[in-house]
């Protein structure tokens, strides 16, 4: 546990240089504040403006009351897949394991701008669940859980999980979407996502699943059914079936995310991701500033 947070030290390190040497703007514009909230009360004073009057409170006849606010900051909220799919790569760098060290990375660097932070790990059902709130020991427990977690299922259902974030996520938030994307039917509900929050989503890859060397016929096990499958990956245009539905799998997203304003970028698990997330933070930076 211990390497691990050092390790996510170092990237978010990392980011931040880079952020604040080459880019205009910081992560305060990546994870921003969305307006203000409600804080309290407080008496009247001459020069206040009658429009923050709380008229409840006064009428309860001690005195004339003015609400007080501050600057709401921004919820970012992570939707993790760790389905079974997630499982493929090199021992230590599998989908998996990139994924949830990106999450760490973005925890760890939200919770220092104030943001409220919560986690969503699903398969096919809700495997674990973080409220949003804000403070370093809501980083370092979601940190925690994810190098601990055993997922219950071995399923994905993308669908589910989007319905589960509509349904617990009433505030407008930065919702950051991290999976393989092998699944199907999901569109329609992230198309609602998208409208009701800042979506920014993260596609995880490996090449394994895409340079297929001719081996002839070889076992090859669906992970998540547990089934073995026979295969020749020497026969036919197998190699090139395998590598077409990847590539329209990423060009739905990449047009989903053109049409509906959407943060959308593919990572590599043998990619040097910290490089994929500065350049997204840039995008995010400009957009921001324009809107």
């Amino acid at each position: 546990m211990r390497d691990i947070l050092k390790k996510l030290r170092r990237y978010e390190i990392q980011i931040r240089k880079a952020i604040n040497s080459h880019m205009q703007g910081d992560f305060r514009s990546v994870f921003k504040g969305s307006g203000l909230e409600f804080d309290d009360v407080r008496p009247y004073q001459y020069g206040d403006d009658i429009r923050t009057i709380d008229w409840n409170v006064s009428a309860k006849g001690h005195g004339t009351f003015v609400k007080t606010f501050r600057e709401e900051k921004e919820q970012t909220v992570f939707i993790l897949d760790v389905s079974a799919s997630e499982d493929i790569g090199n021992p230590g760098r599998t989908k998996a394991d990139v994924a949830k060290e990106i999450c760490g990375v973005l925890a760890l660097s939200s919770v220092k701008e104030s943001s409220h932070v919560g986690l969503i790990c699903f398969s096919d059902i809700k495997e674990k669940y973080f409220k949003p709130t804000k403070g370093h020991s809501q980083a370092y427990e979601i940190i925690f859980a994810l190098a601990s977690l055993k997922p219950v299922s071995l399923k994905t259902n993308l669908n589910k999980a989007i319905s589960f974030a509509l349904n617990i996520i009433k505030r407008r938030s930065v919702i950051i979407l991290i999976s393989d994307f092998i699944d199907e039917g999901y569109f329609h509900n992230l198309k609602s996502l998208a409208r009701r929050h800042d979506l920014v989503i993260i596609q995880i890859s490996d090449k394994r699943e895409t340079r297929l060397p001719r081996l002839g016929i070889i076992p090859t096990i669906d992970k998540e059914s547990r089934r073995t499958l026979w295969v020749n990956t020497s026969f036919g245009d197998f190699r090139e079936k395998v590598i077409k539905r990847y590539e329209n799998r990423k060009s739905e997203l990449e047009t989903f995310s053109r049409k509906h304003e959407v943060n959308f970028v593919t990572i590599d698990t043998d990619e040097d991701y910290v490089q994929k997330l500065l350049k997204l933070f840039k995008v995010r930076n400009k957009s921001l500033k324009s809107s």
